[in-house]
């Protein structure tokens, strides 16, 4: 009993003695960030303010580190991701903000239907938006060193938008990875497609819904959507259909992604040609369409034809189940017709 509770002592002990060491460790690691800060040009009081509160989240690192690898398909993925309590909701939301979202839709180009989707699927309508320390997980994450250099990038944004006064710092929350507000932006996304569209002098994409709405919109707009067309369709598979025609899965950058995109792309007539059809078994539509066939899970699986705007879901998230899950609520938000 005694050898036992001295081995436990003997480890609790070792497990204190390490993380003091990390926490030098980071300290050292963030006076070195406050230098760089400084030779970047950023005002010394921001820095100070912005670091006071920094602190290493062993958490977060755990979290990055150990992320669920729960095998899904399509068919036990959309009912989680997309209940009929999302949908309901989703439909009401739009109905109550109709005329703000119809207005950011034609000042943008972008169907309301998609905005509200993305709005729900990253943070539940603005409810779930998380409550860390933007700086302290950045920070964090690059100090862990595992992608440094990208997390760096986003330090230095996540600075550059306390510098412009577009959120306090007490306020300046996120995810345990950084993503923020209502539309879950990485910090360099905030920079890049962020919209005041309240006209206030701030971008304010956690308690905003205008600029949330619009922010959406713009990053939806500048990465190449049509609001000509919706995003895809679900498909059924003649028997023996050659696999060579699918999107090939498993690439490591968006370019090859895209070539490999590319590779698949077919008019909607070379599709029904190859005998493709709806998923009710029906032509498909008789329109100058071109489309990708998406095999999210494997040829037995759910297979989509998908337009142009569906590589803009996958350039905000690389993932089919994503973009298809973004997709799936874009239509039973839009029919029936509110």
């Amino acid at each position: 009993m005694i050898k036992k509770l001295a081995m436990i002592l003997c480890g609790v002990c070792l497990s204190t003695s390490v993380m003091a060491k990390t926490q030098a460790e980071f300290q050292t690691y963030l006076d070195a960030l406050k230098q760089e800060a400084i030779a970047k040009g950023y005002d010394s009081q921001l820095i100070d303010q912005a670091f006071a509160g920094a602190s290493y989240k062993e958490k977060i690192v755990s979290a990055d580190k150990n992320q669920p690898e729960v095998k899904e398909t399509l068919e036990t993925y959309l009912p989680k991701r997309v209940p009929q309590w999302k949908i309901d909701r989703a439909r009401k939301l739009y109905a109550e903000n109709q005329d703000v979202l119809e207005k950011v839709a034609k000042d943008f180009g972008v169907q309301a239907r998609f905005i509200v989707a993305i709005w729900g699927l990253e943070s539940n309508f603005g409810a779930i938006q998380g409550g860390h320390n933007v700086i302290s997980s950045l920070v964090t994450l690059a100090f862990d060193g595992r992608r440094e250099t990208m997390y760096k990038k986003q330090l230095w944004a996540a600075l550059d938008i306390l510098k412009s006064g577009h959120i306090t710092l007490d306020k300046f929350k996120g995810s345990w990875a950084g993503a923020m507000g209502q539309t879950q932006f990485m910090p360099t996304s905030f920079n890049a497609y962020a919209v005041d569209y309240n006209n206030d002098g701030r971008k304010d994409i956690w308690t905003t819904k205008e600029d949330a709405f619009a922010s959406i919109a713009n990053y939806l707009k500048q990465e190449g959507w049509n609001d000509s067309l919706t995003w895809g369709r679900q498909v059924k598979l003649p028997e023996n259909f050659d696999s060579k025609y699918v999107l090939v899965r498993g690439t490591k950058t968006r370019k090859q992604w895209l070539e490999f995109w590319n590779d698949s792309e077919r008019s909607l007539a070379e599709w029904q040609a190859l005998g493709v059809r709806r998923a009710d078994g029906s032509d498909l539509p008789n329109v100058d369409v071109r489309a990708a066939l998406v095999m999210p899970d494997d040829i037995n699986g759910r297979m989509y034809l998908a337009y142009d705007n569906y590589k803009v879901f996958m350039h905000w998230n690389r993932s089919y189940y994503f973009a298809t899950s973004v997709g799936y609520l874009s239509d039973r938000i839009g029919y029936p017709k509110i």
